[in-house]
């Protein structure tokens, strides 16, 4: 069997989105399950959307994810250069290839003759498909207009009858009519490659046995398929991804304000817990298992698993996944993570150390990302706190006067610590023989406004004493 080649290869033009990201993962853990290799190839023929230290942005992203680059630009290894813009000259050479073999042309249509062309299609309510015109040039014709440095394209000469099929592992059987296949442009009149071109090109040349990608693909890959056949090479395996939609059934979009890899990031999402969420959209493990290690994901993956409906991002099972992982760290961890979102938000000046790392810690179970925190502690920056109408109705029952009284008698001479509060409470039950939610939540409730929250001694302790008798008050 050979080994498996999967490579990642996105356009260097911004933020890496969390389809993108996924790709990736999926690319990754394929080619790991069998100790196969993984590349990373920047796709930036498209100079005018390149986007400054875009590259770098993608490899500290898979680097932070725990994804290792075998070959690529950083790398290096025996199938570079690794950026398609310097692989001209080898597309250039394929291309020419293509035209003395009859299947490809140089086109000279102008972009007002298109315009015409697209125009018509228009009216007849059609998709425009290039209408061949350049194909039937004789010899002379091309060859004068070469002489007269006339700009060109290079197009694919496509069967105009007949059907082009192949096996998607993800979604079976596919198969295009040729005649809905434009002559697809190669060469683009600046000389650089189609992306279309360029990655066939480079999927062979790179010995890539797997392409994985969007289903957005499905269609078009006849295509690629074609340029294969014309070459008389073999052509890798497919896998087309389902696309990663929302709750509405509609695609994940950076324009529309879902989040990138990176806004989760900055709101104190961990990186390993956003690739174990994103592992779970559109594939399932043969068991019931929802927490991963990477090395756990590879070893449990397979690409036959992988569904081929619409993957639904739930933002609430993504927290739910990274709150397992922030209760795993150690406490340094969790304040590394949090401080600063704290520092950004309130005033620390009059806090120890000390108090606030014990803050974090009686928080940590209940966060479910960083950011979180901010609204979660709230109560101990405010001299006034809200309290939800749900919490308001709670209060109205009969008896939680009586023990809000009592309460607040028990704590008025204390010495304030985790231990004399707990007993205090305690007392409170004995002497106004309220008990369980009927104890402790209306105490909770008053004195931090919430009506869930941390172990309620250590809270009412950070709180401090007359902060504490002033809310009861």
């Amino acid at each position: 069997m050979e080994k498996i080649r999967t490579r990642f290869a996105p356009s260097p033009t911004g933020y890496m989105h969390l389809g993108n990201l996924r790709s990736a993962l999926f690319e990754y853990l394929i080619a790991k399950k069998e100790n196969g290799t993984f590349i990373l190839r920047i796709e930036d023929t498209d100079q005018k959307r390149i986007v400054d230290d875009a590259v770098k942005f993608i490899t500290d992203t898979l680097s932070l994810c725990d994804i290792h680059v075998d070959e690529g630009p950083m790398q290096g290894g025996e199938y570079g250069p690794y950026y398609q813009s310097e692989r001209l000259d080898i597309y250039q050479k394929y291309a020419k290839q293509l035209v003395d073999m009859g299947k490809a042309y140089y086109c000279f249509c102008d972009e007002e003759r298109l315009e015409e062309l697209r125009e018509e299609a228009s009216l007849r309510k059609v998709a425009f498909l290039y209408d061949g015109h350049c194909r039937n040039l004789s010899k002379e014709e091309i060859l004068e207009k070469l002489a007269n440095h006339t700009p060109y394209v290079i197009r694919q000469a496509m069967p105009k009858d007949g059907i082009t099929s192949y096996d998607d592992l993800v979604y079976g059987h596919i198969a295009v009519e040729n005649a809905l296949l434009e002559d697809q442009i190669l060469i683009k009149s600046d000389g650089y490659p189609t992306y279309n071109f360029a990655n066939v090109i480079d999927d062979h040349l790179m010995n890539i046995t797997h392409v994985v990608r969007g289903n957005e693909y499905l269609s078009s890959t006849p295509k690629y398929l074609l340029l294969y056949q014309a070459f008389n090479w073999t052509s890798p395996e497919y896998i087309h991804l389902p696309h990663i939609v929302k709750e509405g059934g509609k695609k994940l979009s950076k324009r529309e304000g879902d989040a990138s890899f990176m806004d989760l990031y900055n709101d104190g999402y961990l990186p390993n817990a956003i690739i174990n969420y994103l592992a779970l959209l559109g594939w399932s493990p043969i068991n019931n298992q929802e927490i991963f290690t990477m090395q756990e994901l590879i070893e449990n993956f397979d690409y036959h698993r992988i569904n081929n409906s619409p993957a639904i991002y739930d933002v609430k099972k993504l927290q739910w996944i990274n709150g397992q992982y922030i209760k795993k760290l150690s406490l340094d961890e969790v304040y590394k993570l949090v401080m600063p979102f704290l520092e950004n938000t309130y005033d620390l000046s009059n806090k120890s150390k000390e108090w606030v790392r014990e803050l974090i810690r009686i928080y940590q179970n209940h966060l479910s990302y960083g950011r979180e925190i901010v609204e979660l502690v709230s109560l101990f920056f405010q001299d006034e706190i809200i309290i939800s109408d749900e919490a308001v109705e709670f209060m109205k029952q009969d008896g939680i006067s009586h023990t809000l009284e009592v309460f607040k008698n028990q704590i008025e001479n204390i010495t304030w610590t985790v231990e004399n509060i707990n007993q205090a409470i305690l007392n409170t039950k004995e002497e106004s023989g309220a008990k369980g939610k009927l104890l402790y939540m209306p105490i909770r409730i008053k004195t931090t406004g919430q009506m869930h929250g941390p172990e309620l001694p250590e809270a009412l302790f950070l709180l401090g004493k007359d902060a504490v008798l002033k809310r009861l008050s």
